[in-house]
């Protein structure tokens, strides 16, 4: 999640694709949802998956490779992107973070774009799979850039929990250096830590993790990212070094 040394491109090529890079397990599958198939090119469609496939066809589809669901998110507006990653499962959430391990590693650049001002929020609409009310496992992640030139990023989750278990401030950084962090993602949001310097200034209080209600959801959890495409990525949460096998996607807003 959130580089280190696994290999991205061994496995890519997992089967042969007789209609370019879409294989016939794709559309048999494509075929069985409730959208009808098109073919990649085909008249009416748009890009080489067509408009009206669904994230979820190409995720059930043991064939379709991270490429093609990269594409088809990057061909997306971003209400399009919102939309269908809030509809996946967590079976799919699950999938889409075991085929990201073949994506182009994500980088803190793609969390906040080095375009924007340090202390300036980036917001990721995000949706978990945690076992709460539907209000719950929706919110956003909003990271920044600290003014002090280190490659870190400060953040905090917004949203309907919010005013129950708080802001849950954490620190993202890169995982390189540490193979077993790697292994998991590239980038790690890290709730042991917080911000230790000045924030967004529309930004609520920093507080610890350990402190009020916010010890429940947030101490001593880090969360895992993988790139998946231009705009989206998805996580997965720990609790110190254990797997919870509970899964989060996010969206970034266009900047």
């Amino acid at each position: 999640m959130p580089g280190g040394h696994r290999s991205r491109r061994a496995g890519r090529d997992f089967v042969g694709h007789p209609m370019g890079s879409v294989g016939l397990e794709t559309r048999r599958a494509w075929a069985r949802k409730d959208a009808p198939f098109r073919a990649p090119g085909a008249s009416g469609g748009r890009g080489r998956v067509g408009a009206l496939m669904s994230l979820a066809a190409l995720l059930d589809a043991p064939s379709t490779r991270i490429e093609e669901i990269a594409a088809w998110l990057d061909e997306r507006t971003h209400a399009e992107r919102v939309d269908a990653t809030r509809s996946l499962t967590r079976p799919q959430q699950r999938t889409l973070y075991t085929r990201a391990s073949l994506a182009p590693a994500i980088t803190l650049e793609h969390l906040v774009p080095k375009e924007r001002p340090d202390r300036t929020e980036v917001r990721h609409h995000g949706k978990n799979t945690l076992p709460v009310p539907g209000a719950f496992r929706t919110f956003q992640k909003r990271f920044c850039r600290p003014s002090d030139g280190s490659a870190r990023l400060f953040g905090y989750n917004q949203g309907e929990s919010e005013r129950w278990f708080g802001p849950g401030y954490f620190v993202a950084k890169p995982t390189a250096g540490n193979p077993v962090w790697a292994s998991r993602g590239d980038v790690v949001v890290d709730y042991f830590e917080v911000p230790d310097g000045p924030v967004a200034e529309t930004w609520p209080k920093v507080v610890p993790n350990s402190e009020g209600l916010q010890r429940f959801v947030f101490h001593k959890t880090r969360d895992f990212l993988r790139r998946v495409s231009q705009h989206v990525s998805i996580g997965a949460a720990y609790k110190v070094e254990r797997s919870l096998d509970q899964y989060f996607v996010l969206v970034r807003e266009d900047v």
